[in-house]
């Protein structure tokens, strides 16, 4: 990747060698304003999501992805059974949760 950057650079007239540092350091300040400003936040929001599925306990109020409303019944690994309605249960895979009510929160979800 640094050769054919390199190798893109315009060509340099006498002495003057530069101008292939300051384009390098160039790409390095995008790629290091790129990396605080998109990859660390989502590699944070990714942590905080892994964090909040793994605390999920029995009697959680939950809301998936698909919009559905319900209670944790039992929690397995990879998955949990969620009852959405009297008598009626579904299991589903721990990575459709959205969002988690803890037992004795408020019951208003903001995200």
């Amino acid at each position: 990747m640094l050769h054919s950057l390199i190798a893109m650079a315009p060509a340099q007239q006498g002495q003057g060698g530069g101008e292939i540092y300051s384009t390098i350091i160039m790409f390095g300040l995008i790629i290091a304003i790129f990396y605080f400003m998109i990859i660390r936040p989502q590699q944070k929001r990714a942590k905080e999501r892994e964090q909040l599925l793994s605390t999920i306990k029995k009697g959680d109020k939950v809301v998936t992805a698909g919009g559905v409303h319900g209670k944790i019944i039992s929690v397995e690994e990879k998955t949990v059974l969620l009852e959405i309605a009297d008598n009626v249960k579904v299991k589903m895979e721990r990575s459709s949760i959205a969002v988690v009510n803890k037992q004795g929160e408020v019951e208003g979800i903001t995200q």
